[in-house]
C-alpha cells in the first residue's frame, strides 16, 4: 500500500471530528451541528483540513492518531489529537487549526529522526 493511500485510510479511520459550539461550550448534544460548524470553518478558510494535519503529524511523530477533535477555545479553533506511539502510552497534541502550529504536547511525544 502506498504511503499516500495509507494516510488517506488513516484519515478515514480516525475518530470523527467534534466541533464545539462557537461560545466554547463543550456540550456535544448535537453532533450534526458540530460537523456543520467544522465544515463551514474550513470553507471559510478559518481552519486547515484535518487530512493535511494528520499527514504532517504522521511524518513528524512516532505513533498513530486514534482520536481527533476540533474545538473553539479562547476565540481560536484548535485541533486536539490523541497519539498512540509504540510505547502504548497515549499522548495529546493540540494544534492551532488555522496555522497547524503545535500549541501543546501533553507527554513526551517522540519525534521521528
Amino acid at each position: 500500500m502506498r504511503r499516500r493511500d495509507l494516510l488517506l485510510l488513516l484519515a478515514l479511520l480516525a475518530a470523527p471530528i467534534h466541533a464545539a459550539r462557537a461560545d466554547d461550550d463543550d456540550d456535544d448534544d448535537d453532533d450534526d451541528d458540530d460537523h456543520d460548524r467544522a465544515r463551514l470553518a474550513m470553507q471559510r478558510g478559518e481552519i486547515r483540513p484535518l487530512a493535511t494535519l494528520l499527514a504532517e503529524v504522521e511524518r513528524r511523530y512516532l505513533g498513530r492518531v486514534v482520536d481527533t477533535k476540533l474545538r473553539r477555545k479562547d476565540g481560536r479553533w484548535v485541533y486536539e489529537l490523541k497519539l498512540l506511539p509504540p510505547t502504548g502510552r497515549l499522548y495529546e497534541l493540540r494544534f492551532d487549526a488555522a496555522t497547524g502550529a503545535l500549541l501543546r504536547a501533553k507527554g513526551p511525544v517522540q519525534e521521528r529522526s
